[in-house]
């Protein structure tokens, strides 16, 4: 028995040293600003210039946001947006001068000491709560803000102008719409164009069952300038840069056609406003404003291919399936020296609900 628990002794393990011993932390090297006042000083000037270019920096992104054309002849930079890259460039820089300017001041001039702090409950106690405050009051004496006026003031001016690029965003928000959600380019005696092309539209070229996208005139780019100056020749106003856009995002129509015995006349679907069963509405889905133009030649519906809504264009644009909540609007037709022409604007506004919109 004992022979055993001899050899079982024999095997235990022996408690072996550490090979090298625990050196403990280094010992601690001022940096020179600590010891030097000619380098902390420059330090300081550093740590203010780094801010100063920031101020610059913001101020730069006014000055760009202003100046830089985004309309009719975008400015260009190496084939970038000149107004894009500028915005970036002069935003992003403003934030890293802050950003460096801070972490030099860390790094040169705040308190350089080690320290440790043992793990404790989480609970917040009022002992807490004023060592806390006082640890906060400690910092804010480490970092010299208060005896360092160059580097406050500097850095307090930094982030104050780094608000201004965002208060010149804001404009971007652009001003209330007003009446303008409520009305397109359409008018009395507008041609109905084909679109891309822009040639006017006779009756006898649509067949039935024949659907086209199309567009007021004035708003598809003519190639030919004899084209061009007979539409002025007749009042027509042709759009350019951001109007055209703005116009052409609510403009868009579709012509159908069916035989005249489908349709059904309502008070919003009247007979005069179709020319031979030609019937156009507004291509703009009346839930998110999608643009449609997914016809189902036999039942006359018209399908969006975003979330399925259906509209019945032989009764009105209403609405047979989905989620859109009002039907299509529909543009009312006539004939003007042998081309379809719109008798007015759309009676109601096209697109998606908003909020100033009534309920009807």
């Amino acid at each position: 028995m004992s022979d055993h628990h001899d050899t079982e002794s024999n095997h235990l393990p022996a408690s072996v040293e550490e090979p090298i011993a625990n050196p403990g932390l280094p010992a601690h090297k001022p940096r020179p600003t600590d010891v030097d006042v000619k380098a902390e000083r420059r330090a300081e000037r550093q740590v203010a210039a780094f801010f100063v270019l920031s101020m610059i920096c913001a101020v730069l992104f006014c000055v760009a946001y202003f100046t830089l054309d985004i309309k009719d002849e975008t400015d260009t930079f190496i084939g970038l947006g000149a107004s894009n890259v500028a915005l970036g460039a002069t935003l992003g820089l403003a934030l890293m001068f802050i950003g460096i300017g801070v972490i030099h001041w860390a790094r040169k001039l705040m308190g350089d000491v080690e320290i440790f702090e043992m793990r404790h409950p989480a609970a917040s106690s009022p002992e807490d709560r004023e060592e806390t405050l006082a640890q906060l009051s400690a910092g804010l004496e480490e970092s010299g803000i208060a005896r360092r006026p160059l580097i406050r003031n500097t850095m307090l001016g930094a982030m104050g102008m780094l608000g201004l690029p965002l208060i010149v965003g804001l404009r971007d928000l652009g001003t209330l719409p007003g009446k303008k959600l409520e009305s397109t380019v359409w008018a009395k005696g507008t041609r109905i164009v084909r679109d891309v092309t822009g040639t006017p539209v006779k009756p006898s070229q649509l067949e039935v069952g024949d659907l086209m996208n199309a567009q007021p005139e004035g708003l598809v780019t003519l190639h030919h300038e004899e084209d061009v100056a007979e539409g002025e020749a007749r009042g027509v106003e042709y759009l350019e840069g951001v109007d055209l856009q703005v116009a052409k995002s609510k403009a868009a129509v579709i012509l159908l056609r069916m035989e005249p015995k489908d349709l059904t006349f309502s008070e919003r679907s009247p007979q005069n406003w179709q020319v031979d069963g030609i019937v156009a509405y507004s291509k703009i889905c009346t839930h998110v404003g999608c643009p449609i133009s997914l016809n189902e030649q036999q039942s006359h519906h018209l399908l969006c291919p975003c979330h399925q809504s259906t509209f019945d264009l032989a009764d009105g644009g209403r609405v047979v399936f989905g989620p859109a909540a009002r039907p299509l609007p529909q543009l009312p037709l006539r004939v003007e020296n042998g081309y379809l022409v719109a008798q007015s604007d759309f009676r109601e506004p096209v697109g998606p609900s908003y909020w100033e919109r009534d309920s009807k």
